[in-house]
Formats: C-alpha cells, sequence, structure tokens
C-alpha cells in the first residue's frame, strides 16, 4: 500500500506524463504535485515507486515515466474508484438517432472516434441463428445454393458442394421437411435434433440437411463483426509514428480483427466500464496500447461490445466517460429501433 504523499506524487507523475509525453523529474513533480518537498524527499519516494514497478526510468532521461503496473493503480484507485456519474450529464451532448442497427453502430464508431481522437471499435450484435424459411436452389452438379431467411428478414446466401448430384425435386422435399418441423428453431438446436431423427429420413436427405444447417451457421457467426472508425489518427501521435514497427502491428490488429473480437467479446461478459493496459497481460498484445470498453444493451439484454484504443498515455478519466455514454446512447438507439 502506499501511503497518501507517495499516492500524489504517482497521480501527478501520470497525469503529467499523459499531458505532456514527456519523462518527469522531481523539479516538475514538485510544482505538478503542489506539495512542499524537498527534492530529496521527491528522489527517495520516486525510488520507492520504481521499486515497487509503478515506474521506470528511460535509459536516456533522468525522469521517470508510469508502466503498465503505475497506470493501473492509477486507473484503478484514482480514476475509477472517484468517478463522478454528474460529469456524465455535462458531456451528455452528442445523440444517435434511432435507426437501422448497422447505421447505429457504424455513427457509434464514428462518434467513439471523434470525441475521443483515438480509434472507435463497436462488435455489431451477435445475430440470431433462428431461421424462418430455407430453400434449396440447383446451380449445377453437385453444386446448390442454400438461402436462408431470418425472422426479421434478414437473408443469408450460401453456395453448397455436396458428393451427391441432388435432383430439384430431392432438394425441395429437404427443404419442405426443414421447414415445416424446425422453422423458428436455432439452427444448433436444428443439428442436434437431425443427428437423431437421421434413421427417419433417407441418408442422402438427411446428409443434405446436415450439411445445409452446417453452413447456415457459419454464415451467421462470419457476419458478427467488428466495426473499426479513426485508424488514421494513431498516425499523429508520437507515441506510434516515429515506430514504423509499431505502426504496423496496430494496423495488422485492425486488419484482421480476430484478436479484437476475442477482447470485446471477454469485455461484453463484464458490467460496466473495463479498461484494458497493454503490456500487463496478454489480452492487449502492444506495451503502448491501451482499450477502454463498455457492454452494451437491446431492451435490458447486452449484445455487443464497444470501446475506444488509443496509446497508454491517454487521459484516462475522459475516455471512461466517453465510452460510459456511447454505450448508454447505443442501448437507447437500439431499443427504440425494433
Amino acid at each position: 500500500m502506499l501511503d497518501e504523499r507517495a499516492k500524489l506524487l504517482l497521480k501527478a507523475l501520470v497525469e503529467r506524463y499523459i499531458a505532456d509525453g514527456q519523462p518527469v523529474g522531481s523539479r516538475t513533480l514538485s510544482r505538478a504535485s503542489g506539495l512542499e518537498l524537498s527534492p530529496a524527499t521527491i528522489r527517495n519516494v520516486m525510488s520507492d515507486l520504481e521499486e515497487l514497478g509503478l515506474i521506470v526510468s528511460p535509459h536516456t532521461s533522468a525522469g521517470r515515466i508510469p508502466t503498465a503496473r503505475g497506470y493501473r493503480f492509477f486507473v484503478d484507485t484514482m480514476v475509477m474508484a472517484q468517478r463522478d456519474p454528474r460529469a456524465l450529464d455535462a458531456m451528455a451532448q452528442p445523440t444517435l438517432a434511432p435507426d437501422q442497427p448497422q447505421k447505429v453502430i457504424s455513427n457509434a464508431a464514428q462518434m467513439l472516434s471523434s470525441l475521443s481522437h483515438y480509434v472507435g471499435v463497436v462488435m455489431a450484435p451477435r445475430r440470431s441463428s433462428v431461421f424462418r424459411h430455407i430453400e434449396f436452389l440447383r446451380l449445377s452438379e453437385k453444386r446448390l445454393l442454400v438461402i436462408i431467411v431470418s425472422p426479421d428478414g434478414d437473408v443469408q446466401n450460401r453456395v453448397l458442394f455436396t458428393e451427391v448430384d441432388y435432383t430439384q425435386t430431392q432438394l425441395i422435399e429437404a427443404a419442405n421437411f426443414l421447414n415445416s418441423h424446425y422453422a423458428g428453431l436455432g439452427l444448433e438446436e436444428v443439428r442436434e435434433r437431425l443427428k437423431n431423427e437421421v434413421e427417419a429420413l433417407r441418408s442422402e436427405i438427411a446428409s443434405l440437411m446436415q450439411a445445409a444447417v452446417q453452413v447456415g451457421s457459419e454464415a451467421i457467426e462470419s457476419r458478427d463483426e467488428v466495426i473499426i472508425a479513426g485508424e488514421r489518427n494513431l498516425l499523429t501521435l508520437s507515441d506510434f509514428s516515429s515506430d514504423m514497427g509499431s505502426l504496423r502491428k496496430l494496423f495488422d490488429l485492425f486488419e484482421q480483427k480476430a484478436q479484437l473480437m476475442r477482447l470485446l467479446d471477454v469485455s461484453s461478459r463484464a458490467e460496466g466500464v473495463r479498461i484494458y493496459i497493454g503490456g500487463e497481460s496478454q489480452v492487449v498484445p502492444f506495451q503502448e496500447l491501451s482499450v477502454v470498453t463498455a457492454p452494451y444493451e437491446v431492451d435490458g439484454q447486452v449484445v455487443g461490445t464497444l470501446g475506444v484504443i488509443g496509446p497508454t498515455r491517454m487521459p484516462y478519466d475522459k475516455m471512461i466517460q466517453i465510452v460510459d455514454i456511447t454505450s448508454k446512447l447505443v442501448s437507447s438507439a437500439l431499443s427504440h429501433s425494433r
């Protein structure tokens, strides 16, 4: 545990480093903290903070900068613990109009980016795997089109290659069976039921239906997506712009999205705003990067996550407010657009 003096000095150091991006020396820290302490006393406290792994001295400077552990201590004890809900009301000027869900999500990513001046990310709501109607269309020998219609009218088309050359009559028979017995069920449940009922069906028709359910599930899962806005904002930040290797890794992260999906998926199971600081775990793979996230809801049910990606040297109190407000706006817009 830190005493109050050490906490105040750490707070002043982190805030000064966030503002300036330069290692903080004892003289600057004395002025920034407002404490009447001798330079020797400040150096002793700095040495203690360094031993605890909260700050570090870059080899090129006599000043200190926060470590991932220092940022975490600062965020947990001095930002999250002292949040004022009324500050959200003062900021709540942006609006998101109820609209098509995809447009709400896209607008939210842009809003996060423009308010933060970093990168805005939104994981689109998970799509229901329930189907209302299915059709098969023969394209050529052993090649057919599977058409799946969801309850809200969303249409998915997938080409399916089969081992058997089905006639159009067989395709109609399979579609009729699926529509009459399974419409309104999730595709995973249909798949399980088909396993048990395979004896009652002709084997080639059963195989076709199982293959169709498989590609249908994959089609719906592949539409879980991350909307990203403002990647170019990182090009203007000194934290990244001087290191092309870091920039390349960052843009690979945005390009591939799989790592982002995992991070946002973890966040969706948490309550409220979460902060992931690079270098403290495997969750965020880059030391220079932090992610602030919050889940959003539709009619009280968590359906996705959104957040801001920026440097570890970000103003966390402001980012928390931006992410918190945007999650509430998205929840409201999506709940009223149904």
